[in-house]
C-alpha cells in the first residue's frame, strides 16, 4: 500500500486479506487439521502507583501481537509473534506451519502494513489525588502506617479469524482503583483491602453504575482495617455461616467454578466429572454464567475465539446443567460451545474460563435468615483461598466476619477460616437471599489472568468449619 492509498482502498484490502485467511485455514481444516484459528491483539494501558506517601511508579504500555493455532486430535500447536503486521501474520503462519506440519500459505508480498491498525487514545491518568488520599487517611486515623493507591486503565482490541470462515472483532476497556491500608497499634498490624474494578474507561469509570469516588474506596478500607484492630479472636468449629453478598462469590467461583470448566473435567480432576442431569445442590440453588451483562469486569462480546458471549446455566434449581467450554474442549466432549474460550494476551492459549459466575436471587431477606442463627459467623468480606478442584475441598480467609448470637451480629473477629466441601456446601445452602450483590476480579489458570466477576445473595449456609486463633482450650 502507498502513500496515494485511500482510506477505502485500505480498508478494502484489509478485509480481502481476512477473507483469504479464511478460506486459507479453511483449507486444512477436516483435512490435515481438526481446527484452526489466528487471533491479533492491539492494547495498550497505564498505570499508577502510590506509595510510602510519594508516587511510586508511572507505567505505560502497549501489547501489540498475534498467534496461529493448529489443533490436531489431542495436540495443539500455537505461534505467537508481536505485530499485527502482514509481516508478523506471514511469521506466525510459517512457525504454525513447521511445528505442526499443515501447510499454512503465506501473504504472497508480507509488508509492515498493520492489519489491525488500532491505535486507541488511551486518556492519561490524572494522580493529583492521591495525596490528598493519603493525608485524608492519616487525618481520619492515627494509626495508619501505609497507604497504597493502585490506578490503571487499558484498552485492547481483537480480531480472530477462524477455520470455519468466522471473522470476529471485539474492544474492551478496562479501569480498576484499589486502596490497600496497613495499621499499627501497639504491634498488632492489621490490613484493609477495597478495590473497584468496571469494564469502562478511565472518563465514566467513577460515574458508572452509580456515583463512587476514590474517597469512598479510600475510606472503606482504612474502616476495614480499623475494625480488625478492635477484632476479637474467631473462636474455631462446625458452625451455621451467614455469608452476605458482599463477601463476593469467592466460593462459587473456586469451590465450584473451576470444577465446571471443560478442560478440567475432561482432564478428571474434578468432582463435577459425569454428574450432568445430577443434583448437586439445594434446589434454592441456580448458577449462572453470563458474559454478556453490561459494564462488568467479565463481560465481553465475543470470547479470545470469536465465539459470541452468551448467558449459560450451569446448575439450575440444584441440577448439574452445563459446562464451560471452549471450542477445543467442546468439540472432544460433544458440548455445546458456551463461549467462553479466554486468554490473557496473544502469547496464550484459549482455555475454558468463567466470566461473570453467580449465584441468582431467592426469595429470603437477610434478617430473617439472621433471626434463625442461634450460633454462627456472619462474613461480610472474603479473602483469598486454596481449593482442590478434583475432591471439592476448600479453604478461604475471611477478612470481615462477626460473630453471631441468638440471631443478633455481635464481635467483630480475625484469623477466621471457612473449610469445607464445595459440592458438600452447596448442598448445605439453607436460605438465598433476594439481592445479588456482584464482585470484580482477576482469575488465574495455567499461569494466565483474566478480568471475571463472582456474585452472590447472601447465604445461610449450615455445617461449614470455621477456622480460628480461639479455640476455646485456655491457652
Amino acid at each position: 500500500m502507498n502513500a496515494t492509498t485511500t482510506m477505502e482502498e485500505t480498508e478494502y484490502m484489509r478485509e480481502q486479506l481476512l477473507s483469504d485467511l479464511g478460506s486459507i485455514l479453511s483449507g486444512v481444516v477436516g483435512k490435515s487439521a481438526d481446527y484452526a484459528d489466528i487471533y491479533m491483539q492491539s492494547g495498550a494501558s497505564h498505570g499508577l502507583l502510590f506509595e510510602e506517601g510519594r508516587m511510586d511508579t508511572l507505567s505505560s504500555s502497549r501489547s501489540d501481537g498475534l498467534g496461529v493455532r493448529v489443533v490436531k486430535g489431542d495436540d495443539t500447536v500455537y505461534a505467537h509473534t508481536p505485530g499485527t503486521t502482514v509481516h508478523a501474520l506471514a511469521h506466525g503462519l510459517r512457525e504454525a506451519s513447521s511445528l505442526s506440519d499443515v501447510a499454512l500459505a503465506c501473504p504472497a508480498d508480507p509488508s509492515d502494513e498493520a492489519i489491525l491498525d488500532e491505535r486507541p487514545a488511551l486518556p492519561a491518568l490524572d494522580p493529583g489525588f492521591f495525596h490528598d488520599l493519603d493525608k485524608m487517611l492519616r487525618a481520619e486515623c492515627k494509626y495508619l502506617r501505609q497507604a497504597t493507591f493502585r490506578y490503571r486503565t487499558s484498552i485492547k482490541s481483537i480480531l480472530i479469524v477462524r477455520g470455519d470462515g468466522t471473522v470476529a472483532r471485539d474492544r474492551r476497556k478496562y479501569t480498576t482503583f484499589a486502596a490497600n491500608v496497613v495499621l499499627d497499634r501497639d504491634g498488632d498490624l492489621q490490613t484493609g483491602y477495597e478495590v473497584r474494578s468496571l469494564q469502562a474507561g478511565a472518563d465514566d469509570f467513577w460515574t458508572h453504575g452509580g456515583v463512587c469516588t476514590a474517597e469512598d474506596i479510600a475510606r472503606e478500607a482504612l474502616a476495614r482495617g480499623i475494625l480488625m484492630l478492635d477484632a476479637v479472636p474467631c473462636p474455631a468449629g462446625t458452625m451455621t455461616v451467614l455469608m452476605e453478598g458482599t463477601a463476593g462469590g469467592t466460593m462459587i467461583h473456586e469451590a465450584c467454578g473451576h470444577g465446571l470448566e471443560a478442560d478440567i473435567i475432561q482432564k478428571d480432576y474434578s468432582v463435577f466429572r459425569d454428574r450432568l442431569g445430577e443434583v448437586v445442590a439445594n434446589p434454592l440453588v441456580t448458577i449462572v454464567d453470563d458474559a454478556t451483562l453490561p459494564g462488568r469486569y467479565g463481560s465481553y462480546a465475543c470470547d479470545d475465539e470469536g465465539t459470541p458471549a452468551r448467558r449459560t446455566v450451569l446448575v439450575e434449581n440444584g441440577v448439574l446443567k452445563n459446562y464451560l467450554t471452549d471450542i477445543v474442549s467442546a468439540q472432544l466432549g460433544g458440548l455445546p460451545r458456551t463461549g467462553n474460550g479466554r486468554r490473557e494476551s496473544y502469547q496464550h492459549v484459549p482455555l475454558p474460563r468463567m466470566s461473570n459466575t453467580f449465584i441468582t436471587p431467592g426469595t429470603s431477606t437477610r434478617d430473617e435468615m439472621l433471626s434463625g442463627v442461634k450460633e454462627g459467623l456472619l462474613v461480610r468480606k472474603m479473602g483469598g483461598g486454596e481449593v482442590n478442584p478434583t475432591s471439592g475441598d476448600f479453604v478461604f480467609f475471611v477478612s470481615e466476619g462477626y460473630l453471631i448470637r441468638d440471631g443478633k451480629v455481635g464481635a467483630a473477629v480475625k484469623g477466621a477460616t471457612l473449610t469445607g466441601n464445595g459440592p458438600e456446601s452447596l448442598r448445605n445452602i439453607l436460605a438465598v437471599g433476594s439481592e445479588l450483590v456482584l464482585d470484580p476480579g482477576t482469575c488465574g489458570k495455567s499461569g494466565q489472568g483474566v478480568p471475571v466477576t463472582d456474585g452472590q445473595p447472601t447465604l445461610l449456609i449450615e455445617n461449614l468449619i470455621v477456622g480460628g486463633s480461639d479455640t476455646g482450650d485456655g491457652d
